[in-house]
């Protein structure tokens, strides 16, 4: 029996928010010992601007890990710190800084890397939501051994699931973390067992997931509405969807689409310029919009003041109708 199957993993863990949480759990509760925690430094959030700790510190706190909080994660200081926790492996999931060679080569086994895609699709910071705002069928993690490209480095381990036909991200979010937490176990138990096969990923096949900004929420009618019902999906519940309803005779508002489906043009026909709402029927709870292709059926929206609503009550609340216009076009 090897050294590495005999002894229990010492794992420094770095993540950040909610995502990152299922992982921590599931190693704190493993076999292995999760000697040490990086993670962001706390934070003013929300409308009162509280000093809030991440996600991460709390489940950390929670079970007495020792936790580390640098501001920059690459400096002697940082890496001073992180070596005497001796780590055997590092576990990386969304931590949200960029690890340069003198940490990723600090371990034995290196730092691995629980990624929310199925690699090389959609390297970069927002897969979960550009793999739904681009229409994927299926999405899924990614367990990779990071090297200093950006999400480049082998394959140790990797799952695929099925998007759900209106799955948001915020949903597909909550699913992929736990599937992460899964999967890491396994990979330290291959670890234990020297049975790791990495996979080299194919560049030519990679796609690249950009951060997400406020601004990418404003909906182009212009667009097809299979495109727009994609990015409200994929932007909900951040940075969300938004388009200010105006017209003649009613109050300018901005409104948030929350869930949505695209009627095909040919069954739904119109010739309106797109922002155009071409049917609010408040009997059958239907508000359409007019796109660059085909018809947006609204499900839920949110005027501002309001929770989140179906599109009947939301009609119900509103003085819409057919030929009232949402800006974006």
């Amino acid at each position: 029996m090897s050294e590495t199957t005999r002894n229990r993993l010492r794992i420094v863990y770095m993540g950040t928010p909610d995502f990152a949480v299922p992982a921590f759990n599931a190693l704190a509760a493993s076999h292995d010992d999760v000697v040490g925690v990086v993670t962001r430094p706390d934070r003013r959030r929300g409308r009162g601007k509280k000093v809030k700790p991440t996600a991460v510190k709390r489940a950390a706190e929670a079970v007495y890990v020792p936790l580390f909080q640098p501001e920059d994660i690459n400096t002697e200081e940082s890496i001073e710190a992180i070596t005497k926790w001796a780590p055997d492996v590092i576990v990386v999931a969304a931590y949200g800084q960029i690890l340069r060679a003198p940490i990723l080569e600090l371990p034995d086994h290196g730092c691995i890397n629980i990624h929310a895609s199925l690699l090389p699709r959609y390297r970069g910071a927002a897969p979960i939501n550009w793999a739904i705002a681009r229409g994927e069928k299926e999405s899924g993690v990614t367990i990779m051994k990071m090297d200093e490209g950006l999400d480049t480095g082998p394959m140790l381990l990797k799952k695929k699931t099925l998007i759900g036909p209106l799955e948001t991200a915020g949903e597909l979010h909550d699913r992929l973390a736990l599937m992460g937490a899964e999967l890491i176990v396994d990979v330290m138990r291959l670890i234990h067992l020297d049975s790791l096969n990495p996979v080299s990923q194919v560049d030519e096949n990679a796609t690249y997931a950009p951060m997400l900004s406020k601004s990418d929420g404003h909906i182009d009618w212009n667009l097809s509405a299979a495109d727009i019902a994609h990015r409200i999906r994929g932007f909900n519940p951040w940075p969300g969807t938004y388009s200010t309803l105006m017209g003649d005779d009613i109050e300018e508002e901005r409104i948030k689409f929350h869930l949505a489906r695209a009627l095909s043009g040919e069954d739904h026909g119109t010739d309106h310029k797109p922002g155009t709402v071409v049917r609010a029927d408040r009997g059958d709870g239907q508000l359409w919009i007019a796109c660059g292709d085909g018809v947006l059926d609204c499900i839920e929206l949110q005027a501002p003041g309001r929770k989140a609503m179906s599109a009947a009550d939301f009609l119900n609340g509103h003085a819409i109708s057919a030929g009232h216009r949402f800006d974006g076009a």
